[in-house]
Formats: C-alpha cells, structure tokens, sequence
C-alpha cells in the first residue's frame, strides 16, 4: 500500500500526536479513504519527513501518533530564485508546480509592462494562497521536505534594484549566449518574463543591474515552460539531476 505523505504546519515530535485541520482531514477521509492504524508520512518544511500512525477521526479532524523522524533529504547545493512574471491560471501554476518538483528554492512572481494579471489586494491574497497549495501539493509529490519561499509579488523594476548576491541572468531567445555554459556560483536569480516578453526599457534596465541575457536554445518557449527548463539546466550543470 502507497504511504501518503501529508503537510502540516505544526510542529511535529516522535512520541507526540497532532490534530490534522478540517481540510486535511477531508482529503485523508474522501479523497484518499485512509483508515485508523493506516501509515502516513508527515512533513513541515523543516527539512524531514516523519512517519505517523493515523489513530483516529473526528468529524473535522485526525489524529495522527508521529512515531520517528526521518533523515533530512539533501536540497540542492545551488539556490535558485525564478523571477516570474506572473501568468493567468493554469499557466502560474504550471511553473509553480514543475520549479518546485526540479528543486527550486524560491520563487518572487513580478509584474511587468506586459503583464495580464492585475488584482485587487483581496483577489491578489487569494490567489497567493492558492499558489502555496500549489506548492506544498507539488511537495508532497515529489518528496521535498522543504518548501520553497514564495514571495510577495513585486513590480519588476523595484525588485530589480535590491542588492543581491546571487547571479542573475534574464531568458531571451535574442541572446548569443547559452544558459548551459552560465557558471553561476552559489545561488543564481533566473528572470522570465510574460506572454510577449518584457519592453525594451525594461530588458534594459534588468541589464544595467546585472541581468545576463541567455538564451535557452534555438525554440522560443512560452512564459510556463522557460522557467522550469532553466531551472532543470541550472540543476544539471551543478549536478543534482545527475
């Protein structure tokens, strides 16, 4: 039998056990009809898994016994930021989710001169929420016991000039230089911008503060698909889908 594993916010200890809120409780119950005495596996974003024991249900709740803490398993050594220009729909959630399973450890959505979306404060705070879920779902997956950091969204040219130490390099199917021979240190920022790709001022301004421009190869690929097959090269150059 396949052994789910869960995210919980709270704070998990072998020997202890934890109630599981509604929502979680509905998708163990109806969607993946585990049962008392069933294993699961639990994780925080502390960076372990912990195996459980689910002990009991309540009419919105579970109880699940936590009965030891795994090994932590190994991020990648290089930190990644995609720079994300956000996208509608699906299409957001598709980077969200794929960045996440290649190992990404952050990702800061921008808005720029092209940029579709615009939302209220209220619509925006959802749509937020609805990207964590995103994540922790692509998380609970692929088998990463850390989340990565979603940030708020921010306007391109204010992110742009806060001080980074990461190098940054900016997808642009113009440019002579392949992302595959970029060595970018410890931690690299990659920049995609939207349908249609960012105005000239702003691929302008993104260069005076450092951006590389790079190319990913002679196809132009939409603004979902850039993201994580850069990500997916940055991880093989530095050696964990090796």
């Amino acid at each position: 039998m396949r052994i789910h594993r869960i995210f919980t916010r709270q704070g998990l200890r072998p020997g202890h056990s934890v109630t599981l809120p509604a929502e979680v409780a509905h998708y163990l119950t109806r969607v993946l009809r585990t049962v008392t005495g069933q294993n699961v596996i639990l994780f925080n974003g502390d960076g372990s898994d912990y195996t459980a024991e689910i002990s009991g249900f309540g009419k919105e709740s579970v109880t699940v016994a936590v009965r030891s803490a795994l090994p932590a398993r190994t991020e990648s050594a290089l930190h990644i930021t995609l720079v994300q220009a956000i996208s509608r729909g699906e299409r957001m959630d598709l980077t969200l989710q794929k960045a996440t399973e290649l190992g990404v450890s952050a990702v800061q959505p921008v808005f720029s001169a092209r940029t579709e979306v615009r939302l209220n404060p209220e619509k925006m705070q959802r749509r937020l929420e609805h990207w964590h879920r995103v994540i922790i779902s692509a998380c609970e997956q692929c088998g990463r016991a850390c989340l990565p950091v979603l940030h708020d969204p921010a306007e391109l040219l204010v992110w742009m000039q806060q001080k980074s130490a990461a190098s940054r390099v900016l997808l642009t199917p113009a440019a002579g230089r392949s992302l595959a021979g970029f060595s970018p240190g410890a931690a690299v920022e990659i920049v995609v911008g939207p349908e249609g790709g960012f105005e000239d001022h702003e691929f302008e301004a993104l260069t005076r503060h450092g951006a590389v421009p790079v190319s990913l190869g002679p196809r132009i690929l939409r603004t979902e698909t850039a993201g994580p097959v850069a990500i997916a090269i940055m991880q093989a150059v530095a050696g964990d889908l090796a």
